[in-house]
């Protein structure tokens, strides 16, 4: 029987929750068998319940991991002194990076939540509203302190984090430009645009 390949540092759930984030992210939560996913590992479906539970326990992990790893940023930049348009920088660059970097993870996270139990659905949903919530605080404060031009700000936070998102485009580019490059060329217009010029 074929068994789980793992390296030094990545545990045999952590090879299960990657294949199972790159799986959610390509056919969809619900699409996705638990067979599509031992197959995809290279081992019988049976030997997965020697290492997860359910389905769904892989996408509350997956979920609740991405947005433990969002607070704990955000919180790292919220009590830092750095200006308010800085805090906004430092958490646009953070979005970019995980975009790149772990984009499975971010993209199930954004779109697949709303299969997650109910037990936890309600959790989640309550996380994703806190977090816009907080940003939206650094922003106001941003503007009440003068660094930031007066804006809208519920409408900026979906221009930015929309625009964020379409970092997905750039991963189906067969043309990409360097990953700094791009972190660079939206910092540019992005803090650009919301810099209030004296």
């Amino acid at each position: 029987m074929a068994r789980i390949k793992t390296d030094k540092d990545i545990t045999k759930k952590d090879v299960i929750l990657n294949a199972a984030s790159n799986l959610f992210r390509q056919r969809g939560y619900k699409a996705a068998s638990m067979r599509d996913l031992a197959e995809k590992i290279g081992i019988e479906a049976a030997s997965l319940y020697n290492h997860i539970r359910s389905k769904s326990e892989l996408l509350y992990d997956i979920c609740f991991n991405t947005a433990n790893i969002y607070n704990d940023y955000l919180e790292s930049v919220e009590n830092s002194k750095e200006p308010y348009l800085k805090k906004v920088e430092l958490i646009l660059r953070f979005l970019i990076n995980q975009m790149i970097e772990n984009f499975d993870d971010v993209v199930v996270a954004d779109r697949e939540w709303v299969h997650l139990e109910d037990a936890y659905l309600s959790s989640y949903q309550t996380m994703k509203h806190n977090y816009r919530k907080r940003i939206n605080h650094i922003i106001t404060k941003g503007i009440e302190a003068g660094e930031i031009k007066e804006i809208n700000v519920p409408s900026t936070i979906w221009l930015l984090l929309h625009a964020i998102n379409g970092i997905e485009s750039w991963h189906r580019s067969k043309t990409q430009i360097p990953p700094e490059e791009l972190e660079e060329n939206m910092i540019s217009i992005l803090i650009g645009g919301m810099k209030k010029v004296n």
